[in-house]
């Protein structure tokens, strides 16, 4: 008769280790979505934070989106005023090498009304 003593430690070791290799890449996935949506949300403040600085010149505007973006933990990849309208773009790091930054882009401003 074989001494099978052990064999159940060898059978949870491997079911760990199949736990750890499904779990680790459904972590990164659902930690890149949260920090999109964190991103659109600062992307949102920074262009709407710009815009309502953009009646002055788009100097104050980008300055105002960058530093609501910032406030946020995140950084202002681009900022363009044009007709009335402010788009921003904005980066948040992660802490993971396969999703090093996560982007977001946003514009706010005034929409031009159409003429009858």
């Amino acid at each position: 008769m074989r001494d099978e003593s052990g064999s159940a430690t060898v059978y949870v070791l491997g079911a760990v280790a199949l736990l750890a290799a499904v779990s680790f890449p459904v972590a990164v996935v659902a930690n890149g979505f949260a920090v999109h949506r964190r991103a659109v949300l600062v992307a949102d403040l920074a262009a709407l934070g710009g815009a309502q600085a953009s009646l002055q010149e788009q100097s104050v505007a980008c300055l105002t989106a960058a530093q609501v973006a910032a406030a946020n933990g995140a950084n202002l990849q681009s900022c363009v005023l044009s007709g009335g309208a402010l788009s921003v773009e904005v980066a948040i790091a992660t802490s993971y090498a396969l999703l090093p930054e996560v982007s977001a882009i946003s514009r706010a401003g005034i929409r031009p009304v159409p003429s009858s």
